[in-house]
């Protein structure tokens, strides 16, 4: 394994804060390249984009944001073709982007605490928060938008990256409406005779709080909608879907609205997590008529699931758990994070047993680790292969540093390390054409590499980590850590 070939080069810790710190920093130029700097060979049978959305910006003319996630959200484009690849990155013009780009300032309140300069005085009773835009990017139904789960999307143009504006689905949202940043999509819905759909929900909270489930047609047309109230506050990222059920899992936390509304916090610094309650996990039918069931687990918080499906009477569920929802302190920095004082997410699978209303876990993976992947054919389905970032040592919270592959079935774990001054980003999971296999293609992730203060977009196969990389693609800067993305076979960009 590369790990092992890399052991003598890599430190007790595996990294030094100094070197995954500098991954923040902004990028403020754009560019537009072909990328020539490759070690390897890109595989000729890759075609298509992997788009990527993230925070690039990070501060506005010096000022920084509180929190990564407060920052504006930059596209960034990596198109393959007959072995070759081509770079493009834009920021997603928001009208909040330009008027403080104009402005030389920050103009706008942070979920995650960015304040206005002025103190709390020029910040009470403002309940106008900036729609960034940069959690995700998706390329459905011929659109290419950019997703920010407490607004409507930003449609941009699939092959310049340029902003077209707003999309409001045809209607379906209106001005202001939430559209989440994780849509999971069905390879083969049975209610509409084998074609695939794009499963989305929407949340709007309060005393209770309000999930709309959206499904669009190859199309991008808006199907089927229907909203559901669920009792409490819900703050909810992502979720998971069978071919029957969306599976959300209502985390044990409460929100505090009056420093928010005095302008002493950000809203993500007003939630709390609620230790001695239970997570709730609702159980939101896709055929409306059926009722909505919710279940109780242990206290917990998930940010995202691997994969969920239908097997023997029960309903699977596999997903990153934390031990409790990592606060933001009005006073911190993100950059100086005590890795070691937090507790890891890991991989736990969740038995769902709606007969007997029951729920049973299990630990599948304890090294630390996030954003999982898997064949795009599998969503909703029994699977046997995922793939995610971890950390490079076994045990221990950490950044990022390396892939994971698990094999469900035999429990063998394959890794690849970019460590000690690597820090990689969510990888990708790309099919080979016309394969039946289901490990059978191409891991992508963007990697940080602190050595040269630029990122590198690496390839790896999909059926054999131990391989090592079988490209490189040196970008000519870097790129700040991004959050999500998706490979577009169908969408090469223009070069």
């Amino acid at each position: 394994m590369q790990l092992h070939e890399r052991a003598t080069t890599v430190s007790p810790k595996s990294y030094q804060r100094h070197d995954w710190q500098r991954g923040y920093e902004s990028l403020k130029q754009e560019y537009d390249y072909s990328i020539d700097d490759v070690e390897g060979e890109i595989p000729a049978e890759l075609c298509g984009t992997l788009f990527r959305n993230g925070p690039g910006l990070l501060d506005i003319n010096g000022q920084p944001v509180h929190h990564p996630f407060d920052g504006d959200g930059m596209i960034s484009a990596i198109a393959f073709r007959d072995g070759r690849a081509h770079f493009r990155n834009r920021y997603i013009r928001t009208e909040a982007y330009v008027e403080e780009q104009k402005a030389g300032k920050i103009l706008y309140r942070g979920v995650f605490g960015t304040q206005k300069p002025g103190g709390w005085l020029a910040n009470a009773f403002d309940f106008k928060l900036k729609n960034i835009a940069n959690t995700n990017v998706i390329y459905w139904g011929g659109k290419l938008l950019a997703l920010w789960e407490a607004a409507e999307p930003h449609r941009l143009d699939p092959h310049n990256l340029e902003t077209l504006g707003k999309d409001f689905l045809d209607g379906a949202i209106a001005e202001g409406d939430p559209f989440a940043a994780h849509p999971r999509l069905d390879p083969s819905c049975d209610m509409d005779g084998g074609e695939p759909c794009l499963v989305n929900f929407s949340l709007k909270v309060g005393l209770s709080t309000t999930v709309t489930i959206f499904e669009l047609n190859p199309a991008g047309k808006v199907i089927r909608q229907h909203a559901h109230s669920i009792p409490g506050f819900a703050f909810i990222h992502d979720f998971a879907i069978t071919p029957n059920y969306c599976i959300l899992f209502q985390n044990p936390v409460a929100f505090n609205p009056i420093p928010f509304t005095l302008g002493l916090r950000g809203a993500a610094e007003c939630i709390k997590f609620q230790p001695h309650q239970k997570t709730r996990i609702v159980l939101i039918p896709r055929h409306p008529k059926e009722s909505v069931q919710i279940l109780e687990t242990h206290a917990g918080f998930v940010f995202h699931h691997a994969n969920a499906f239908e097997q023997d009477g029960e309903i699977v569920v596999d997903s990153i758990c934390y031990e409790s929802f990592p606060e933001v302190e009005p006073a911190s920095d993100f950059k100086q994070v005590d890795f070691d004082a937090l507790k890891p997410g890991q991989l736990w699978r969740f038995h769902l047993n709606l007969q007997e209303k029951t729920v049973s876990r299990e630990l599948i993976e304890p090294r630390c680790c996030e954003f999982p992947s898997i064949h795009k054919d599998k969503v909703g389905r029994p699977y046997r292969y995922l793939f995610m970032g971890a950390a490079h040592e076994s045990t221990g919270n950490a950044p990022l540093q390396a892939i994971l592959k698990i094999d469900l079935e035999s429990g063998e774990r394959q890794l690849w390390s970019a460590a000690p001054r690597g820090f990689i980003s969510e990888p990708i999971f790309v099919p080979r054409p016309d394969s039946t296999l289901e490990d059978d293609g191409w891991v992508l992730s963007v990697v940080y590499d602190s050595t040269h203060h630029r990122s590198d977009v690496v390839i790896l196969d999909g059926r054999d980590l131990n391989k090592g990389a079988i490209a490189t693609l040196h970008l000519k800067h870097h790129i700040p850590y991004g959050l999500h993305g998706n490979f577009a076979p169908d969408c090469t960009i223009a070069s």
